[in-house]
């Protein structure tokens, strides 16, 4: 027990003390009812009594009060004050809020006068969350989390940003770092002590079996088929299909505006078009490509032609639109011929085969208005098939309720219960503590005793990838990368 606590302290970070004070504008710049400004630091104290005077203030209660310029001694706005003494605030020091009203004119006022107050200075970006990191408040999932709930643009974002910023994701990988720091200690017990204290020689086979567990329960958590990831970052939709068959019709009905050309000139979509959109709370990233032909001597559609290539490569999902006259030229209206029409047009487009089989892909059918009622009927029977005619409407809001059904496959639902991975650089360290713990029981076969001490270290190596994650073992570069996207007043 002495030993885990120990490994245990090694591996949990110091409190981070600032010698500044900082402050900045949390709300939004702008006219608006309300604007909050913050400050953290030592000076905090200081600076509520040069701004509101020496009356003292109950913690965490609102405080109606005449805000006073230091310099000058002249009265800027009456607002709400804040009062928030370390450790019980966000960044775990001495905070005050002040909640004023929202013009620019009383904005510039009251940042002007916190700068008249020595020992303050304006925040930079992210500066609050990173204090909070520092002073043991917020683990590196939670702050990532923290600005998913701040960039979230959907309602499903929304939730799995706001599970991980409550520490769903902390709580999982805390659990397996101490397992793990818990089974480096016994170990590493055995090692030092185990002749002089009687330590049960069977302790590797008990600890084989719970880095086993460890290693089943990692590996299921990292088999997710990225879910987490899509809903945090959009699905990568690419729509696409051969020449005039309404690749760009598709994408003007999804964005509900007209943001590409529609021509019945073969070859108008020359780049990658690209929108953000969401679809029953589900952020999609979907790209309209250039029409894939076999043969044009256009150098800049040839251009096209290789980004839609690519973005067919990197799609999550792949919308595969052709028209009603080459699905009925290709006698395509039963279901056992679906997966064989879709690879031979996958060949005439020239793209790789593999990718029916790699990706999810949704074949649509445009321009059925062309067909009869009794093909319309066959075509709608057909699994895996829609069809639909953007330019009569038909049949576009069975088409938006399957698109929104697919997007509810690949995201998933976010539970707290079972938080997904939503970051790739978890995913790179979880890889790496399972290929850790791999190594060390790959060595322990009943012909074989490895050397202990070299096991141990392998055990310290899962620890700290774990600890990477989290922030326990932090380089400045990590934090650079989580840090950099949050804004001033966060």
């Amino acid at each position: 027990m002495l030993i885990f606590r120990k490994l245990l302290k090694l591996t949990t970070p110091k409190r981070y003390a600032s010698a500044s004070t900082i402050y900045a504008l949390s709300s939004a710049y702008g006219k608006c009812g309300v604007s909050v400004i913050r400050v953290s630091g030592p000076q905090t104290r200081k600076c509520l009594s040069n701004i509101v005077g020496s009356v003292k203030l109950k913690e965490r209660h609102a405080h109606l009060k005449a805000l006073y310029h230091p310099k000058t001694n002249e009265m800027i706005d009456k607002g709400l004050v804040l009062w928030f003494p370390g450790p019980s605030s966000f960044t775990g020091e001495d905070c005050c809020e002040f909640q004023v009203h929202g013009s620019i004119a009383v904005i510039s006022a009251m940042l002007d006068a916190l700068s008249h107050i020595s020992g303050l200075r304006p925040a930079n970006p992210g500066e609050f969350t990173k204090r909070a990191f520092f002073g043991n408040k917020l683990d590196l999932t939670e702050v990532e989390g923290l600005a998913d709930l701040i960039h979230a643009e959907t309602e499903a974002q929304r939730k799995q940003a706001l599970q991980q910023s409550n520490g769903s994701l902390s709580r999982l990988y805390d659990n397996w770092r101490k397992r793990l720091i818990r089974c480096a200690a016994h170990l590493e017990a055995y090692i030092d002590f185990g002749e002089d204290e009687n330590i049960e020689e069977d302790i590797v086979v008990q600890l084989s079996k719970e880095l086993k567990n460890l290693q089943k329960e990692i590996t299921v958590h990292l088999n997710d088929q990225r879910q987490g990831e899509m809903l945090r970052d959009g699905v990568r939709t690419c729509i696409i299909g051969a020449p005039n068959v309404g690749k760009s019709s598709l994408l003007n009905y999804l964005c509900q505006k007209d943001v590409a050309i529609v021509s019945p000139i073969a070859g108008t979509t020359r780049d990658a078009i690209e929108s953000t959109l969401s679809f029953g709370g589900y952020p999609v990233r979907i790209v309209d490509t250039a029409g894939l032909r076999s043969f044009t001597t256009d150098t800049i559609e040839q251009q096209g032609i290789l980004k839609t290539k690519k973005s067919a490569e990197d799609a999550d999902l792949i919308l595969l639109i052709t028209d009603a006259a080459h699905f009925k030229r290709m006698n395509s209206f039963t279901g056992s011929r679906i997966e064989s029409y879709c690879l031979e047009y996958l060949k005439e487009l020239d793209l790789d085969q593999n990718i029916f089989r790699k990706k999810r892909v949704q074949l649509i059918v445009n321009k059925i208005d062309i067909l009869s009622k009794e093909e319309v009927q066959a075509l709608t029977n057909l699994p895996n098939v829609i069809g639909i005619s953007c330019k009569e409407n038909y049949n576009m809001l069975d088409f938006m309720a399957r698109l929104e059904n697919i997007l509810r496959e690949l995201c998933g639902s976010p539970l707290a219960e079972a938080p997904r991975l939503t970051h790739a650089r978890y995913r790179v360290h979880l890889e790496r503590c399972i290929e850790h713990i791999k190594e060390f029981l790959e060595e322990y076969s009943p012909d074989v005793f490895p050397d202990m001490a070299i096991s141990a270290l392998k055990l310290r190596n899962a620890i700290k990838d774990i600890e990477r994650i989290t922030g326990h073992v932090s380089t400045d570069d990590i934090l650079d990368v989580v840090f950099k996207d949050f804004c001033i007043g966060k």
